[in-house]
């Protein structure tokens, strides 16, 4: 992780974006380099700017946090993005991760949670605020028809393998994991796309709701 991290702040309530860059700059490796209160006017800032994380709310002004983010995401992809919502329904996060953002945070929970997902989106991991996660467990259980090939798919996985799968649910990444577990980044890659392979996930955020699912990590 480089030295300063760069931020931008886009809510359309003034006291609470307020209170949040009090929070994020309480800490010296963060800095807020713009801020909005529209959307519009947060997504023409941004692509000046180009911060490395965009916090976006999901409801504001003249452009929702979600268009914002598709576009960055299709035109900018290298901008971390995380959503700031009170809203914890299952489908507004499922189309937001389908989107490609990096982190969903409640907002009656920023205040301990947006620190953390500054630091897991940072290390290329998807971060959802412990009662967004509970619910898409909740969902996956319910609508997944081969989880009954769950217990078996895990029992596939090497004890290595196992290991890594709980570190990459952690958040850590895989130069962390290479130290952690003292081999190479290049052996860490392999047996990611081993995992992937034998519990078929594609993506990042299918391997946290995994790992959570069945007990690996606890939120």
């Amino acid at each position: 992780m480089k030295n300063t991290i760069t931020l931008f702040l886009a809510d359309d309530h003034t006291i609470f974006r307020e209170g949040l860059k009090l929070i994020i700059e309480d800490n010296s490796s963060y800095k807020v380099i713009g801020e909005a209160g529209d959307g519009k006017e947060a997504l023409d800032s941004i692509e000046k700017l180009m911060p490395d994380i965009a916090i976006l709310d999901i409801s504001m002004p003249t452009m929702s946090g979600v268009d914002v983010a598709r576009y960055l995401k299709k035109y900018a992809p290298e901008i971390k993005i995380i959503i700031l919502s009170r809203h914890n329904n299952e489908e507004y996060v499922k189309e937001l991760l389908k989107t490609g953002v990096n982190g969903y945070v409640l907002k009656d929970d920023a205040g301990n949670d947006l620190l953390r997902a500054i630091e897991a989106v940072m290390k290329d991991t998807v971060y959802l605020s412990p009662g967004v996660a509970t619910r898409i467990v909740s969902d996956y259980i319910s609508d997944n028809p081969f989880e009954k090939n769950e217990e078996s798919q895990f029992k596939l996985l090497t004890g290595r393998e196992r290991e890594i799968l709980k570190l990459i649910a952690e958040g850590k990444c895989g130069n962390d994991i290479a130290e952690c577990l003292r081999i190479s980044p290049r052996t860490v890659k392999v047996h990611r796309a081993n995992i992937m392979k034998k519990l078929n996930v594609h993506k990042s955020s299918e391997l946290v709701v995994y790992a959570i699912k069945n007990n690996i990590i606890e939120i």
